[in-house]
């Protein structure tokens, strides 16, 4: 009996001791987890905090489009700010805070081109680095193929202001620039001075073009250009009645005078600057230029695209990779 006294003693301090161990051991876990999970709380914390730090450094505002006393209308340009919560999901997985995974968006702003009273365009906005070549054409038929030779090699479009006589000639050219992406502009139909016309010509001028456009590409023009610069308040606004804005230039090649290609580059690259549109006609002198021309713009880290581009709010891939 005192034997099986002492053996049920032993089995009730082992079985006892192994409750203590387990239950140290189950507090010991439990403990564990805790600190786990405030320690991934904190980590949680710390990486929001960073993230709303950068995003107060790195929030650049939007413009608004406004009249400026000299360029007149100049377009908006979008605000960029750090997406809080996709840039929080992109960097959860490793738990650390990491620029390259910052999410960005743009940010419109509150007035726009359309919002302005007529006003004509001589460039886009200051800010956006992009420029455009105003391709006027009239004339010079013979040096188009290869212009839209060399602007296919380099991936670039432009935008062909269309005179409608010329364009009534020529459907097939317009409809071959068309299709290879480029713009169609409006040149007026004859070429007048648009200055010293009545409302009514300088409707009739606007829209005589925009038939001839529309047949010969089926594209409906945004954009005119009025020849030599030549307009008067009045032209701006019927264009404007037309849903159209009026386009001018800020760099002259002055190819009409038929400069050497060094000349012409010399001039060009010499008064570049973000926002250009650039004035040209098909020329042998542009048509000479033109592949030179392009790469140096394009190592001036400017982008070159259609002046509807040009003016759009929307900021280019290289321009946020910038403002990162």
């Amino acid at each position: 009996m005192k034997k099986f006294k002492l053996i049920s003693g032993i089995i009730a301090i082992a079985v006892l001791s192994l409750m203590i161990v387990e239950t140290t051991a189950v507090h010991t876990y439990i403990s564990q987890l805790k600190s786990d999970a405030v320690t991934v709380h904190s980590n949680q914390e710390t990486l929001e905090s960073k993230v709303q730090t950068e995003a107060k450094k790195r929030k650049v505002d939007a413009q608004n489009a406004r009249i400026d006393p000299v360029w007149k209308a100049i377009p908006g340009y979008n605000g960029l700010e750090v997406d809080i919560k996709k840039s929080i999901k992109s960097m959860k997985k490793d738990g650390t805070f990491d620029e390259k995974h910052l999410i960005y968006k743009q940010v419109r702003p509150e007035v726009h081109l359309k919002d302005l009273p007529p006003a004509p365009i001589y460039r886009g906005h200051p800010d956006k680095p992009m420029v455009s070549m105003a391709i006027n054409v009239a004339w010079g038929e013979e040096f188009l193929p290869n212009m839209l030779s060399v602007l296919k090699k380099h991936n670039v479009h432009a935008t062909f202001f269309f005179e409608g006589r010329w364009a009534k000639e020529h459907p097939d050219l317009v409809k071959m620039i068309t299709d290879s992406g480029h713009e169609a502009g409006n040149h007026s139909y004859s070429h007048p001075d648009m200055a010293v016309l009545s409302n009514s010509r300088i409707r009739e001028e606007i829209e005589k073009t925009n038939e001839v456009l529309e047949a010969a590409a089926g594209v409906k023009p945004e954009l005119f250009a009025p020849p030599s610069g030549s307009y008067r308040d009045e032209t701006v606004k019927v264009a404007d009645q037309l849903n159209m804005n009026t386009i001018l230039w800020t760099v002259d090649t002055i190819d009409w005078k038929k400069p050497a290609p060094n000349e012409l580059i010399n001039r060009v690259t010499a008064k570049m600057h973000p926002g250009a549109i650039i004035l040209m006609h098909p020329t042998e002198s542009t048509s000479k230029s033109l592949d030179r021309l392009i790469k140096e713009i394009q190592s001036k880290d400017l982008k070159i695209d259609t002046v509807s581009q040009l003016l759009n709010e929307t900021r280019i891939f290289s321009d946020i990779t910038q403002d990162k």
